[in-house]
Order: C-alpha cells, then structure tokens, then sequence
C-alpha cells in the first residue's frame, strides 16, 4: 500500500485524530524503530524506511497510540 493510502486509512479509522498527530505517533515509533526495536511486522527493517514501517504497523493496529482512543466505545 502506498504511504499516502496507509495514512487515509489510520485517519478514517480514528476521527480523534489528525495528520499532525499521526506524523508525530509514526517520528516517534520510527526513532524506536532506529534504536533498535524490534518491528512487529515479518518485513525485513534494512529493506524498508523506519517511517514507512511504523506507518505500517499503525495502520495495521499492531501498535496503539496512547490518547486518540475511540471515546465512543
């Protein structure tokens, strides 16, 4: 999927939040990432940028981001 894709999904998926917080969720799981974290996706981390990665596992859920919890539920 295309970055631009992932990113339209994770924001359709949580109304609370927006491209600022996004960008700022996926910095800091990238930086995590380059510090040796380990991904939780089987994609090889050298083959794919740290940000395009951790837009991947947001989007995917696997990694929740604390405050833009849906209210609603």
């Amino acid at each position: 999927m295309k970055v631009e894709e992932l990113t339209a999904k994770v924001l359709d998926e949580n109304p609370n939040m927006d491209r600022y917080q996004l960008a700022l969720a996926v910095a800091k799981r990238s930086d995590e990432l380059l510090n040796g974290a380990t991904s939780k996706l089987n994609i090889d981390p050298k083959s794919i940028k740290a940000a395009d990665l951790a837009l991947m596992e947001i989007a995917q859920g696997l990694i929740k981001i604390k405050g833009f919890a849906d209210l609603e539920k």
